[in-house]
């Protein structure tokens, strides 16, 4: 099985590039969905949560409200850091799970907003990551996520820089033209780079 990393700034097109890889055959496993499942009424995430930061983030019925929870933490490293101490280890044991459930000779793909800021890329055979213009992003997220401006740039600045990110990759998709190009520039990766990769590794047992 071919383990890929999937990552890339916030707003950066990154959902669609998952969506896409998924259409080629890949097994997705998303860190965000699994960030919101980990942390549902009842569950142990949630429990750790309110501990944390009080009723004060949880919705009238009892749910996550996560736009009080950003509130909190975004500009806030030290309540990040405790926030991400909570979910990150909930999403990793869940990841692993739904890993050990696919395909021994698919390609899997996780979806990982994080993966640089938390050190994961080691844990893969190729880390694609997925990037756009800050202005572009900032865009996206004001005008179509309605997201303050100030808070838009909280998100950015909290995760990792694109140089960092490239570091870490073994492709950068630029995502600076149409979605129409962006979903051909990742066909063309799945047909020429991940198929062929696993083949291999599939030949030599790995």
């Amino acid at each position: 099985m071919l383990k890929v990393g999937l990552t890339g700034g916030i707003a950066a097109g990154k959902s669609l590039v998952a969506r896409t890889l998924v259409q080629c055959g890949a097994v997705l496993v998303d860190a965000d969905a699994l960030a919101r499942e980990v942390v549902e009424p009842g569950t142990e995430g949630m429990a750790a949560v309110v501990e944390a930061f009080g009723p004060r983030i949880l919705a009238a019925d009892g749910s996550l409200d996560r736009p009080a929870l950003a509130a909190v933490v975004f500009g806030d490293e030290e309540r990040r850091a405790v926030l991400n101490g909570i979910i990150h280890p909930l999403v990793r044991a869940r990841a692993a799970q739904l890993a050990a459930e696919a395909p021994p000779d698919g390609i899997l793909v996780q979806d990982i907003p994080l993966l640089v800021e938390t050190g994961q890329a080691g844990n893969f055979d190729f880390v694609l990551v997925v990037e756009a213009p800050e202005d572009v992003r900032l865009d996206r997220m004001v005008r179509m996520r309605g997201m303050d401006p100030e808070a838009a740039r909280a998100r950015i600045a909290a995760q990792a820089t694109p140089e960092q990110r490239a570091e870490a990759a073994d492709v950068v998709l630029h995502n600076t033209g149409t979605p129409e190009e962006l979903v051909s520039a990742v066909r063309r990766l799945w047909e020429t780079r991940l198929v062929p990769l696993n083949e291999a590794r599939s030949r030599a047992g790995r």
